[in-house]
């Protein structure tokens, strides 16, 4: 299937640069996967369209500071370090920018701290080693890092986290959490609606386009991703009962997805997943979605489009435009069904 099947044209005055005052006041767009049907609403009134029994799915993956300032020890050369994957021995794999005259041995002086680069790799990639404990150094110099198409710098850092945000590993956010809030949340369970949890660790892979002229021959990225003996036994149970499977954002998707495919039932699970999904896939758990308007081009438009139909996800995208939603990360909201 070509690639270019899956991008549209989105004028940057889309992108949403800043959150919204109050989080569950975005937009939401519903969308029928069956019949294509699409209606408007706001976010804070989803528990309209939600059923007793219903089990939405969260991502709890907290954002780590993993976005580190320095200098080069011997220019002073300004550089940008992006914690990507812990290794053996101390070591960590991280993204450099700028990377291009970067050498091995070379070392990056952060506040009090350094860090030597032992390996050079592709993509602005490279193996370092820390002067001392990484979480540490994060607590210290980091920054939780934003999507490269929010320029806004001055957002809050809790902002880019959802507010049941509690295990530490993502270098981006589980963003269609963003429109929750305490008190909608208290009045979704009010209704007898449950809710579940685990973790994906969301790497910064999650912006890189598709770049082949295939989608079949694009290599997904690996992450890592924890479901609960507890939480695998409520989704088992609402599902038994008649209860929907609704996926928050589509970490959740490929997490329980992930799992079903490989053990052919949901259960308590980790490990790593490269589970691409494109449409032809066959979708085992996940019942419906709750996901923001992706980028052009990403294995996540690619994948709400598996699950939705692609036509009914192109129309949809054309249709927000058409009625000023707001894109991306901070952006607005969609609830297939």
């Amino acid at each position: 299937m070509k690639s270019e099947l899956f991008h549209y044209d989105l004028p940057l005055s889309f992108i949403a640069q800043e959150p919204l005052e109050k989080r569950d006041h975005s937009r939401l767009m519903l969308l029928d996967k069956k019949t294509g049907t699409l209606k408007h609403d706001h976010f804070y009134k989803i528990v309209n369209y939600l059923k007793a029994g219903d089990i939405l799915v969260v991502n709890e993956s907290k954002v780590e500071r993993c976005r580190i300032f320095g200098i080069k020890e011997k220019t002073g050369a300004k550089m940008e370090c992006f914690l990507l994957q812990k290794l053996q021995d101390g070591k960590h794999l991280v993204l450099l920018k700028p990377s291009k005259r970067i050498k091995q041995g070379e070392r990056v002086i952060v506040g009090r701290y350094l860090y030597e680069i032992k390996e050079k790799l592709d993509y602005g990639k490279a193996v370092v080693r820390f002067s001392a404990d990484v979480e540490k150094i994060m607590s210290e110099c980091g920054k939780v890092p934003l999507p490269p198409y929010i320029k806004n710098e001055t957002i809050e850092e809790n902002r880019y986290q959802t507010i049941y945000a509690k295990i530490s590993g993502s270098a981006a956010a589980p963003t269609a959490g963003f429109h929750f809030t305490e008190k909608l949340m208290e009045e979704i369970k009010n209704k007898g609606i449950l809710f579940a949890k685990l973790s994906l660790d969301i790497g910064l892979d999650t912006f890189r386009p598709v770049v082949e002229e295939n989608i079949e021959e694009h290599v997904i990225h690996s992450e890592k991703y924890f479901l609960s003996d507890c939480e695998a036994a409520a989704i088992l149970e609402a599902k038994k009962r008649g209860g929907r499977i609704i996926a928050v954002g589509t970490t959740s998707t490929r997490v329980l997805e992930t799992i079903v495919s490989e053990c052919g039932y949901l259960r308590g699970a980790s490990g790593s997943t490269s589970l691409y999904i494109y449409p032809g896939y066959k979708f085992r758990i996940v019942d419906a979605m709750v996901t923001n308007f992706h980028l052009p081009g990403s294995t996540l438009i690619i994948m709400v489009s598996a699950f939705a139909g692609r036509e009914n996800i192109m129309r949809a995208y054309e249709e927000a435009k058409n009625n000023d939603y707001r894109f991306f990360s901070f952006g607005d909201c969609m609830f297939i069904y």
